[in-house]
């Protein structure tokens, strides 16, 4: 079939579906028009010459000044962050250390332990100098929000226990790389605000922060902290929370700085998958 066979094919199609009754009524059509001009084209260069319209700006108005928050610097940091090693890095304890610090803010009272999963960080790596509040949107662009949680100190053991895969805060974790390459919990103690280790009492009640997303999977590893005596919401997205620390610190004088502590102490050989070659 040609070009032309097939245009007329199409056109007759249009004529058959116009042609038919909408709503009782004929629809009057213009016969189809054979043409043999060929189509012209040409670029339009879209930059800053090209006059703004005051319908569209009124328009955008309202987003435009979002999106121009979203670069102001908020803080610095000393040293890149990176999500790479346990507890995902210096960016996990960077997002850990940030929750821990406004939970304790909202309640007014020291808070044990922070948990962040580190598939939640949607960023690999921040760049060390001007930290804007764009770097933490795109690091935690969901909404979840901070919950804390009364716990037993034997359900706070278990709940670090599945934590070693994941950020936190709060605690020193001993553990070894099992036969599959992932982190296996050996044992763990607190660590106060001054870095001095506690151990855990088992009959204590401990308060601790982390997502109400965990709380409300309800399966899986975090399903124990349904376990919990008592959860309240603490009204601040993590995302916020992240974005106060920063300006606190900040307005502390205090620049972000990117350390691996011993948070987590690995013990024996690493994963087989990134050991050198013998």
């Amino acid at each position: 079939m040609t070009n032309r066979q097939i245009k007329t094919l199409l056109c007759a199609v249009a004529l058959t579906f116009l042609a038919a009754p909408v709503f009782g009524q004929a629809t009057a059509v213009q016969p189809c028009q054979q043409t043999t001009t060929p189509p012209r084209a040409r670029l339009l260069r879209v930059d800053a010459s090209v006059p703004a319209d005051p319908d569209v700006e009124k328009i955008i108005a309202p987003y435009s000044e979002r999106v121009s928050e979203l670069g102001k610097v908020i803080g610095r940091l000393e040293g890149g962050l990176a999500k790479k090693g346990a507890g995902a890095g210096t960016l996990g304890n960077f997002v850990s250390d940030g929750m821990r610090a406004q939970a304790k803010a909202k309640l007014g009272k020291p808070v044990t332990l922070a948990i962040m999963n580190s598939g939640g960080l949607r960023k690999n790596d921040i760049a060390a100098g001007d930290l804007r509040a764009s770097d933490i949107f795109e690091l935690l662009p969901f909404e979840n929000a901070l919950v804390a949680l009364d716990v037993t100190g034997a359900q706070l053991v278990k709940i670090i226990e599945v934590a070693t895969k994941d950020a936190q805060s709060g605690a020193r974790i001993h553990f070894k790389y099992n036969d599959r390459d992932r982190p296996e919990f050996i044992s763990a103690k607190l660590v106060d605000e001054n870095g001095n280790e506690q151990e855990i009492d088992p009959n204590k009640t401990y308060t601790i922060v982390t997502l109400d997303y965990l709380l409300r999977l309800n399966s899986g590893a975090y399903a124990i902290l349904k376990e919990a005596k008592s959860d309240a919401p603490l009204n601040i997205t993590l995302r916020d929370a992240v974005m106060n620390y920063v300006k606190s610190e900040t307005a502390a004088g205090r620049p972000i700085r990117a350390a691996i502590d011993n948070r987590f102490v690995q013990v024996g050989p690493g994963p087989k998958s990134t050991e050198p070659p013998r």
